[in-house]
């Protein structure tokens, strides 16, 4: 075993904690819409702090530490213009902003509002088929990070046979993870994950710190130097040959993030758990700042890692490192566990039960939020549809029960069969592109455009699906092929676009009413929104800060283009010099140690400001779910094809 008395300690105090909370969730959960959306009662705090907890994930870790071992510093350069783009997307509070105001408890319960019922039916089938395989690797990869990082034994003796604790520790994890969401649904899974992430954040942290001052810098800079030609890991102008992590992957990126905004659902209940518009818009604008103390980790503790893999002065270690990587079948599996066998040989104790307390609480808290995300697709968006009529409450909430367990056995035996060829990143991109490769244009069109039609959407989604489905056959039987998942990504969103746009154009002409669908002017509900200031003035208009917004939303907005408009000036004085002048890798060496000591300052406070917002946002959501009426009709299931069964409030114009 790699870890002694008091990393266990750390371990099992930390999972204690998490059931604790779960319980305290568990006991305000008392209809469908709370189990789907926490009865849209989340702040921005809590939204923030445990949605990012369910998208990090163990093995998100595990896949950052793979990618950046790869790429280095290089790719968090280009990464800044990245930050610009999230800002825009942010403060606009582009596709979130609108998609929560149609009070839909789903994605494709608002695909019927906006198409149709057959298209919800169709998009609910292949959200939950692109969820389900992409979220089958999850036991395995999360599973085997433990076993080798905490020295688990690989097989144990039960009755006289030798029996695999791989599937063992699957079943741990899963089982944890069901506990956590069958009781509470939603309110559970915010609950669980908020802990969770103050946990995972504060981790991350104290591991940078740790490593910053434990590492000579001069050691990590002759390491990084040491990097082949035209492949370095600090200066970002000399990167032409990094495979699969370079340049166009970044790019395909950038635009996915712009395209693919909510298209993927694997933690979809958090879209419609806010409380408001405003709240789900002020949340997402924090994640910028919240992804901080996660982004620091993932950059550096790789560089560490390559430090300790390629530096003379630890050649001992780099040589168990290896010694122990030929015992492991696979070169994608070897790749996903050589960080983490890394950190066995250079954390010290206490740290070690941390970052392995983080990982059981980043690996929980994705599993409950997928499983409960792709468990309520499947009823929500498939089955329910089919119904003429609604389910009774108790009978939705246990069919929405089985459906979840449904979806733990079949990860399981997914993560027991199938065999990884590519990087996880690699998998994501070209697995998530099933539906999100489609799903992005009918969102956008559906939301910001009058014109787009039912036949539109229908062929934007099975374009960008085929495309992503014909890239995994091609990869099963080319393992080697030269399109990876990321450009089959970026294809498959280019030919649904196109076709969007075309079949709308050119097909049957119709304008839809997106005031009904967005409950604005005469259908607006009373209670949905909370005007501050009647009529803004231009210049806070000019910034995206409109009538909802408070003296402390503006500081949030104004602190937010502060930090992201300084990094990208320096993006761009960097680049231009660097375009003129031939800049010595000891100077980049140089630029990215005082980016860590900015990094690990602002990371420190960010944690104190989240956690404080979280606790009191917390306390808000359990009062409210303990004290407002529940309405049964509130779960899903749209009558008549009407957007939302509420009647416009009278007076409220």
């Amino acid at each position: 075993m790699n870890l002694g008395f008091l990393d266990w300690t750390i371990v099992v105090v930390s999972l204690g904690l998490m059931l604790f909370s779960v319980e305290a969730g568990r006991r305000v959960m008392r209809s469908v819409a709370d189990f789907l959306a926490a009865g849209r009662s989340a702040g921005r705090y809590i939204l923030c702090v445990a949605s990012g907890a369910a998208g990090i994930g163990a093995i998100t870790v595990v896949g950052n530490l793979e990618m950046n071992l790869i790429a280095g510093f290089s790719m968090s350069w280009w990464g800044m213009t990245t930050a610009l783009v999230v800002l825009i997307i942010t403060v606009s509070g582009w596709v979130i902003y609108r998609f929560r105001e149609t009070r839909s408890l789903t994605l494709a319960q608002y695909f019927e509002a906006r198409y149709s019922r057959e298209f919800r039916i169709f998009t609910g089938i292949v959200a939950f088929i692109s969820g389900i395989v992409n979220f089958g690797i999850f036991p395995a990869v999360g599973a085997r990070f433990f076993i080798y990082f905490c020295g688990i034994p690989e097989s144990i003796a039960v009755l006289g046979f030798q029996v695999s604790t791989f599937p063992l520790v699957m079943i741990f994890l899963l089982g944890v993870a069901l506990y956590f969401v069958l009781g509470g649904g939603q309110v559970s899974v915010i609950y669980a994950d908020f802990f969770q992430g103050v946990l995972m954040y504060s981790v991350f942290v104290a591991m940078v710190v740790y490593f910053f001052f434990a590492f000579d810098w001069n050691t990590i800079q002759s390491a990084l130097m040491s990097a082949p030609q035209d492949a370095s890991l600090i200066n970002p102008f000399k990167t032409s040959h990094v495979e699969d992590f370079n340049f166009w992957y970044f790019l395909i990126g950038i635009i996915g993030v712009i395209y693919g905004t909510m298209s993927w659902q694997g933690t979809q209940a958090y879209n419609a758990s806010a409380k408001s518009a405003h709240e789900a818009k002020m949340g997402q604008v924090l994640t910028s700042l919240r992804n901080l103390p996660m982004g620091i980790m993932y950059l550096f503790v790789p560089i560490v890692a390559y430090t300790v893999l390629n530096h003379p002065d630890f050649a001992n270690i780099a040589q168990a490192v290896a010694d122990k990587l030929t015992t492991i079948d696979g070169d994608a599996v070897q790749s996903q566990v050589k960080v983490p066998l890394v950190l066995t040989h250079i954390l010290p104790r206490g740290l070690m039960g941390g970052f392995a307390a983080m990982m059981l609480a980043a690996s929980i808290s994705t599993l409950d939020a997928y499983m409960h995300s792709w468990g309520s697709i499947v009823v929500q968006d498939v089955i329910m549809p089919l119904r003429k009529k609604p389910f009774e409450p108790k009978t939705h909430l246990r069919v929405l029960r089985l459906a979840i367990v449904g979806v733990g056995v079949f990860a399981f035996f997914f993560s027991l069969i199938f065999e990884q060829a590519e990087y996880i990143f690699l998998f994501f991109a070209i697995t998530g592109a099933i539906f999100a490769g489609g799903s992005g244009a009918v969102i956008i069109g559906g939301l910001y455009w009058k014109r787009g039609t039912n036949a539109a959407a229908w062929a934007a989604m099975i374009t960008g699906s085929g495309i992503a489905v014909a890239g995994i056959i091609i990869h099963q039987i080319i393992p080697d092929f030269f399109i990876n998942g990321q450009w089959f990504w970026g294809i498959s969103m280019a030919g649904a676009s196109i076709v969007y746009i075309l079949f709308s154009l050119f097909g049957k002409k119709r304008e839809f009413n997106l005031d009904k669908l967005l409950h604005r002017g005469e259908y607006s509900l009373a209670g949905e929104k909370e005007v501050i200031e009647a009529a803004p003035s231009r210049g806070w208009k000019m910034l995206g800060m409109g009538r909802e917004f408070t003296r402390g939303d503006k500081i949030i907005y104004i602190l937010s283009y502060i930090w992201t408009g300084a990094w990208l000036l320096v993006f761009a004085v960097g680049t231009i010099y660097n375009l003129t002048h031939d800049v010595a890798d000891t100077t980049w060496a140089a630029f990215w140690r005082y980016y860590l000591i900015i990094h690990i300052i602002v990371s420190a406070v960010i944690i104190v400001w989240f956690i404080a917002g979280g606790f009191r946002d917390l306390h808000r959501m359990r009062s409210r779910l303990k004290s407002e009426a529940r309405d049964d009709a509130d779960d899903g299931f749209i009558v008549n094809d009407q957007a939302d069964p509420l009647q416009p409030e009278e007076n409220n114009r």
